[in-house]
């Protein structure tokens, strides 16, 4: 129902404009429209309303489309940011605890060749006192040998003259 009101609107506006005229002009007069006439102005002048509301319609909705674009490229940059910074995290944390595994091998690695070394020196002065503890056992053996033998002299040798 607005329509017709804003087409009856319309065409008594195009009327009076075309009365208004023809008042004016003194000697040529300008033809009255006929019923006929202004109601095709009056169709014209709706459908260019028409066209207006459905051109602005449209502008609007350019407007929201490019809005929705807009806020949807942002949440997925948003997204991807968020995607990037969780992956360089975890990258970080896999470095950190490869940085820590590599160091923990290592002080383990020196922990072991340190007491490697530790047993290997330990075993070399065992040897050794074990080496030295023989040679006195040894030395101790031959002392005591040689004190029971006592003095060895030359055997004696008799000639056989005497008894015959």
């Amino acid at each position: 129902m607005p329509r017709r009101s804003v087409l009856a609107a319309a065409a008594g506006c195009l009327l009076a404009a075309g009365a208004l005229s023809g008042c004016g002009s003194g000697g040529a007069a300008t033809p009255i429209p006929t019923p006929a006439q202004s109601e095709e102005a009056g169709e014209r002048a709706e459908e260019s309303i028409k066209k207006r509301e459905e051109a602005a319609e449209n502008s609007r909705n350019r407007e929201l489309l490019s809005e929705i674009e807009a806020k949807k490229k942002e949440e997925t940059a948003e997204t991807n940011a968020k995607k990037r910074e969780a992956a360089a995290e975890a990258k970080a944390k896999r470095r950190e605890a490869a940085s820590l595994a590599a160091a923990k091998k290592k002080t383990e690695t020196a922990a072991a060749e340190t007491k490697k070394k530790e047993e290997a020196a330990r075993t070399q002065a065992k040897s050794k006192r074990e080496a030295e503890l023989k040679q006195q056992q040894e030395a101790a053996k031959r002392h005591a040998q040689e004190g029971r033998k006592g003095p060895t002299l030359p055997p004696i040798v008799t000639t056989g003259t005497a008894g015959g």
